[in-house]
């Protein structure tokens, strides 16, 4: 009997953001690339880490965020329910809106998707208003254009009115760009 492997007909990339505050922040951020591509997909490029001021609520640590494109088969729901358990399964704990954590991850873009249902909007509605999100975008998809607002990358950063400071922390010890 012969076993067939049936290969998925498209991939789609997605952009995700990864941020974390509290804990061991790189080896938290490492843990979480590693089960992204265990339960996600391929991560196709990857920014450095950065060292973020707060957004939200400023008393908080400082975040070391950095963002990650992958090529899933997954649908935007499973891919969501996929982060929320990477998530948990690292000790995040919801208690405030934009409080500090252990893991964040937002689904930024799914392709040029536009979707906006109770659980989920893409693309990420704050993006655009985010230094912290739009630097290390800008560093592997700066001409990505924004399904919505029809603006670059750079476009976007550019006319950001944020100014918290974003500073390079490091490449990613596992970058597959070297």
């Amino acid at each position: 009997m012969t076993a067939y492997i049936i290969q998925p007909t498209s991939y789609i990339m997605i952009i995700l953001l990864l941020g974390a505050n509290l804990g061991d922040r790189t080896t938290i951020l490492q843990r979480a690339v590693d089960l992204i591509v265990e339960r996600v997909g391929s991560i196709v490029k990857q920014s450095g880490l950065y060292e973020t001021a707060p957004w939200g609520v400023a008393d908080q640590p400082a975040y070391l965020n950095q963002v990650l494109v992958v090529e899933t088969v997954l649908t935007p729901e499973a891919v969501l329910n996929q982060t929320q358990v990477i998530e948990q399964e690292l000790g995040r704990v919801r208690l405030e809106k934009w409080g500090a954590r252990v893991i964040d991850i937002d689904i930024l873009y799914y392709n040029q998707l536009i979707l906006q249902t109770p659980r989920l909007i893409i693309p990420h509605p704050y993006l655009h208003q985010r230094r912290f999100t739009l630097v290390p975008l800008a560093e592997i998809a700066p001409t990505f254009v924004h399904p919505v607002l029809k603006k670059t990358t750079l476009e976007l950063l550019e006319e950001c009115e944020d100014k918290g400071e974003v500073i390079f922390f490091n490449s990613p010890k596992t970058s597959p760009f070297g």
